[in-house]
């Protein structure tokens, strides 16, 4: 059974009128199947897929983020990725369901896998807390971080969340904490790190597994600080300026893409990427290889810097400031011995050789 949403009515009769012609035993009983009716059907729904989707509003980008036949992380984890070894557990606290996470092989080479997972239906939703993670979640993924970079390990994130899970337990065992370091992990790893936003990247919750060297994000996927409907409620105290709240955020992938905050759109099928899903499967599979391609050439101390450049550029060209496109402010201060360390570090083989040969020039001097 198809899910429509609500701007969709008109493809939504079409198909129910297409579905009908295709079963011979319909209601009037057994009947011919009109083949040239359903073609030409065909093409009007192809007409009015493109003739709507092409003209989303950050809203119903939105509830196209949201949609429940949308595929989840699991559905990529399953079908990019062979031997994929799940791993449970933070080592402090317990397991958290809303997040899958583990060693697999991505085109014959070792990856760490995690995606944040909402369900498929009821029962499954509930189990997952709604992709809503909890601290030993985020617990979770800093200890299989640090793992991978052990290791040498590339790390490929999918991010589908509302946020993190905003309940008394959640806070009570450090949530706030918990996203913070596992953003702290992140920035650190000198291992290419790929996150790809599939659905909703909501919040802290979203960012604590976007602070990537690259951040890819699908064509009808968003990525805010908050819900448009939690940001109307604050700004206007009305929950129904929602459209209003997502335009004012920009948080639709091309905004995002202009602000230079995501590095790349993979495009999804027209009427969004749970109508084709083999087709999609395929994008995301070229993006991810061709932009770990790339990040595999850097060197550890080369992966660290490009990715604390990206963030520090964030704002820097449009957007957030005026300010120029000089980006000789981005490196970190450093004082004097700072930089005598660097030195010491960059010549040491020299410095060694240089200090015995002093030192045999001494002992000839004073004692021969």
């Amino acid at each position: 059974m198809r899910n429509y949403l609500n701007f969709e009515d008109e493809i939504k009769t079409l198909e129910k009128e297409i579905d009908q012609l295709k079963d011979p035993y319909n209601n009037e009983g057994l009947s011919e199947v009109k083949t040239d009716k359903i073609s030409k059907i065909q093409s009007e729904i192809d007409h009015k897929i493109k003739e709507v989707y092409s003209n989303l509003n950050p809203w119903q980008t939105t509830l196209v983020a949201r949609h429940e036949d949308r595929p989840k992380s699991k559905f990529f984890i399953d079908n990019l990725f062979k031997e994929f070894i799940p791993l449970s557990g933070d080592r402090f606290y317990g397991e958290d369901k809303s997040v899958l996470a583990g060693f697999a092989k991505f085109n014959d080479n070792s990856v760490l896998v995690i995606g944040q997972e909402k369900g498929d239906d009821l029962n499954s939703r509930i189990e997952r807390n709604f992709g809503m993670m909890r601290p030993e979640g985020y617990r979770k993924t800093i200890r299989l971080m640090k793992l991978a970079d052990k290791f040498n390990i590339p790390i490929i994130f999918f991010i589908d969340t509302p946020g993190a899970y905003p309940g008394v337990g959640a806070e009570e065992r450090g949530q706030a904490e918990a996203i913070a370091k596992s953003i702290e992990c992140s920035m650190g790893l000198g291992v290419p790190t790929i996150s790809v936003i599939i659905g909703e990247g909501g919040s802290g919750g979203a960012i604590a597994l976007a602070s990537s060297s690259k951040i890819l994000m699908l064509s009808n996927a968003i990525y805010s600080v908050i819900s448009p409907e939690g940001c109307a409620t604050i700004l206007w105290r009305d929950p129904t300026k929602t459209l209003e709240a997502a335009k004012a955020m920009k948080l639709s992938a091309k905004d995002l893409l202009n602000l230079r905050v995501i590095d790349e759109i993979i495009t999804e099928p027209e009427g969004g990427a749970h109508r084709d899903k083999d087709l999609i499967l395929e994008n995301v599979k070229k993006s991810i290889e061709k932009n770990l391609n790339d990040l595999n050439t850097l060197r550890r101390d080369e992966v660290i810097n490009h990715r604390k450049k990206k963030f520090l550029s964030i704002g820097r060209r449009q957007g957030f400031t005026r300010q120029s496109t000089n980006e000789s402010g981005l490196s970190m201060k450093t004082n004097f011995l700072n930089s005598a360390e660097k030195i010491i570090l960059t010549f040491k083989k020299e410095l060694i050789i240089f200090g015995l040969l002093v030192f045999i020039f001494l002992v000839f001097y004073f004692f021969l």
